[in-house]
């Protein structure tokens, strides 16, 4: 019985569940770590998008600052009105880019909630885990105790040269 018992600590259910959950934790955490990456990622292009379309803007201020002022010559007057329909266009593509990035951080931070509170579930189904597995240990404990007990009161009771004989066969299997 004892041995059984010991075979059962060794390969507790409740281990194997702990085991998965933990590994299915581990898995979700590393795919929000990914997540957070991406995200960061998003927003250095966000910045530059928009570090981008406040240079076009200050460009196009000059531009229209210089036309405005009269103080250029005719030719240059088409050469800066192209140079603004030019800068409108970049613009333009700019702010067009930077809605898809913005696009795509909304759908990765709506992964990311989800994500949490997968590892929320997750969490819970590990302590839930866990707490089943140190129950089953304390059961397997007491178990253990009494056997040990109960083998004890019977060894005393038994020739100690028959208990050697029976540790030894026993050892050999």
């Amino acid at each position: 019985e004892l041995g059984r018992i010991e075979y059962r600590a060794k390969h507790l259910a409740e281990q194997q569940r702990v085991d998965a959950a933990q590994a299915e934790h581990a898995a979700a955490n590393d795919r929000l770590a990914v997540l957070g990456i991406a995200l960061e990622d998003l927003g250095a292009q966000v910045a530059k998008f928009e570090t981008e379309i406040d240079a076009v803007r200050q460009r196009e201020d000059r531009d229209r600052a210089l036309l405005e002022g009269g103080s250029v010559g005719a030719k240059q007057v088409g050469e800066i009105q192209h140079e603004l329909e030019t800068l409108q266009r970049r613009q333009s593509s700019l702010e067009d880019s930077l809605l898809e990035v913005m696009e795509r951080r909304e759908d990765l931070l709506a992964q990311q909630s989800d994500e949490l509170a997968r590892i929320d579930e997750l969490q819970n189904s590990l302590n839930e885990a866990q707490q089943a597995r140190d129950a089953a240990l304390v059961d397997i404990d007491a178990a253990r105790h009494q056997c040990i007990s109960r083998r004890d009161s019977l060894v005393a009771e038994i020739d100690p040269e028959l208990i050697g004989m029976y540790e030894r066969q026993r050892a050999r299997g």
